[in-house]
């Protein structure tokens, strides 16, 4: 027996966890995901094609959004420029954003509200796990941009706290 020539065992793939991350990629619309544990690492990806069947969806503000206004107490009209305004707070994740604690409770906050640095804004679950978005500073919430279990990406504006 040679010894340095051992090569280190593989691994088999976990099938349970391919199915869970391949569930996460049709939950939260995303394209790849990938999961590392020391040298070991899964990477799922799903390829999406537009075709002239099937265009890719185009996202427009509906009437009421373009007129400003308010519908379950946020107002939903885009921002004019690109990068955020001053105040706003964007997503730290990439989830499922809900402005209530439970689906039939009201929301942590609502436009108009004062509030204090380090208050529970929202929660974003991601991979089965609910993680409190807390105020950056206090003061009052001005504008909610997304609507209860809209997914969020890494940036997306919450809302608006003047």
């Amino acid at each position: 027996m040679k010894l340095g020539s051992r090569r280190p065992a593989q691994l088999a793939p976990d099938p349970d966890l391919i199915r869970k991350l391949a569930g996460l990629l049709t939950e939260t619309g995303l394209t790849e995901i990938e999961y590392s544990m020391g040298e070991h690492r899964i990477r799922v990806a799903r390829e999406v094609i537009a075709t002239a069947a099937a265009p890719a969806p185009v996202v427009a503000p509906s009437p009421a959004a373009a007129n400003g206004a308010l519908k379950n107490g946020a107002d939903h009209a885009p921002t004019e420029s690109a990068a955020p305004a001053a105040g706003t707070v964007t997503s730290p994740i990439v989830g499922i954003a809900y402005l209530a604690p439970q689906p039939d409770a009201a929301p942590f906050v609502r436009i108009g509200d004062q509030i204090s640095e380090g208050q529970t804004l929202l929660i974003i679950e991601a991979m089965k796990v609910m993680n409190q978005i807390r105020a950056p500073r206090a003061g009052r919430v001005a504008r909610i941009f997304i609507e209860d279990s809209d997914p969020v990406e890494y940036g997306t504006p919450l809302l608006l706290i003047e």
